[in-house]
C-alpha cells in the first residue's frame, strides 16, 4: 500500500497523479492490481496536512508519496522517521530542511526537485519582451506557503537588476485573489507573474479569468494555465517531475533504500504561448518570443 500525500485537490492535481502512476507502472507496479494507493488531499488547507499524514502512517503504508508543494512534504517527515517519503515539488528540499544534500539524502526521504522557484529574473524577460514598456509588473503569492520568503527575494533580486518595479499582492483564499487583482489595477500594474505554488494552481480557472477580465498580461508557472486559456507559462514540466517520482517510489519498493538515492534535479524546462489569449489582450507577440516558444496554441 502506497500514500499519497497532497495539499492541494484531487481534480486540478490528476494529470500530475496520472504521470506518477506512469512512473509506478514503468517500475512493474500498476494501481488496483499490484499495488493499492491510498489518497489524503488537504483541499488547500495546510492546517490538515499534520493528520492526513498521521493517518497514513497509523495505516502503515510502505511508502508516502507527497506533491503539493515542500509544505506536504515536511508534514510527511514530521509524522515519520522511518517510512520511506517520496517527494515531487519545486522547491530546495536542503533549504527547507528534508535532506541533508542533494547527493547523499540520508535518513527515509528523497524525491524529485526543480528550479521552479528560481526563475524569477527569467519569467521578467520574457514580459519585458512581450511588454518593452512596461515598468510596473506584478507578483501574486500566497504568504502561507513555505516557499512565500524564498520566492519573494528571487523576485525582488530579479526586479532590481532589470529596473522593474515589483508590485505585491497577497492571496490565500479565492476572496483574496479577487482583492488581489483589483489592487493590480488600482496600482496600474502591467503585467503580472504568479508565484509557483500549489494553492494558485489550483486556483486556475479562477486566475485565468481575472486576468482575463482585467485584461492584465499574465505569466504563470505552469501549462495547465495556458491550456486553460491564460497567456502564457514557463516553468519546469511537472509532469515530468512526477513521473520520475514513480519511478523512485517503485524502486524503494523493490528494496531501495531513500537514502541512497540522490535527489533528482529535474531541468526541463518549457515556454507555452496561447495566441487567442494574446489576441484577446491585443498583444503582438515578437518573433523571437514564439521562435523560443516550445508550444503555440492557436
Amino acid at each position: 500500500m502506497i500514500g499519497y500525500l497532497s495539499s492541494t485537490s484531487s481534480g486540478p492535481y490528476a494529470p500530475f497523479v496520472a504521470a506518477f502512476q506512469q512512473g509506478l507502472k514503468e517500475t512493474g507496479f500498476v494501481a488496483d492490481q499490484n499495488v493499492t494507493i491510498e489518497y489524503r488531499w488537504a483541499e488547500g488547507q495546510f492546517d490538515r496536512l499534520p493528520a492526513l499524514a498521521a493517518d497514513l502512517v497509523r495505516r502503515q503504508v510502505a511508502i508516502i508519496a507527497v506533491g503539493g508543494g515542500g509544505v506536504t512534504a515536511l508534514a510527511a517527515k514530521d509524522a515519520t522517521s522511518t517510512i520511506p517519503i517520496v517527494f515531487a515539488f519545486g522547491s530546495d528540499p536542503v533549504k527547507l530542511g528534508l535532506v541533508a544534500s542533494l547527493n547523499r539524502p540520508g535518513g527515509n526521504i528523497t524525491g524529485v526537485s526543480t528550479i521552479a522557484v528560481e526563475l524569477g529574473q527569467k519569467r521578467l524577460e520574457l514580459l519585458r519582451d512581450l511588454l518593452p514598456k512596461a515598468v510596473a509588473v506584478g507578483f501574486l503569492m500566497n504568504p502561507g506557503s513555505p516557499n512565500a520568503a524564498f520566492d519573494l527575494t528571487d523576485m525582488q533580486l530579479a526586479a532590481s537588476k532589470l529596473g522593474q518595479q515589483l508590485i505585491i499582492v497577497y492571496a490565500r483564499d479565492e476572496r483574496e485573489i479577487d482583492t488581489a487583482f483589483s489592487d493590480l489595477v488600482q496600482q496600474h500594474a502591467a503585467a503580472l507573474v504568479v508565484q509557483p505554488e500549489p494553492f494558485l494552481f489550483s486556483r486556475r480557472n479562477q486566475l485565468v479569468a481575472l486576468a482575463a477580465r482585467y485584461a492584465i498580461p499574465t505569466l504563470y508557472f505552469e501549462r495547465a494555465f495556458v491550456t486553460a486559456g491564460g497567456l502564457m507559462s514557463y516553468g519546469p514540466d511537472f509532469r515530468e517531475v512526477n513521473r520520475q517520482a514513480g519511478i523512485y517510489t517503485g524502486r524503494i519498493l523493490k528494496g531501495a533504500k531513500p537514502a541512497d538515492l540522490p535527489v533528482i534535479q529535474s531541468t526541463k524546462i518549457e515556454l507555452v504561448i496561447n495566441l487567442r489569449a494574446a489576441k484577446a489582450l491585443g498583444l503582438e507577440l515578437p518573433a523571437t518570443l514564439l521562435t523560443f516558444a516550445n508550444e503555440v496554441i492557436e
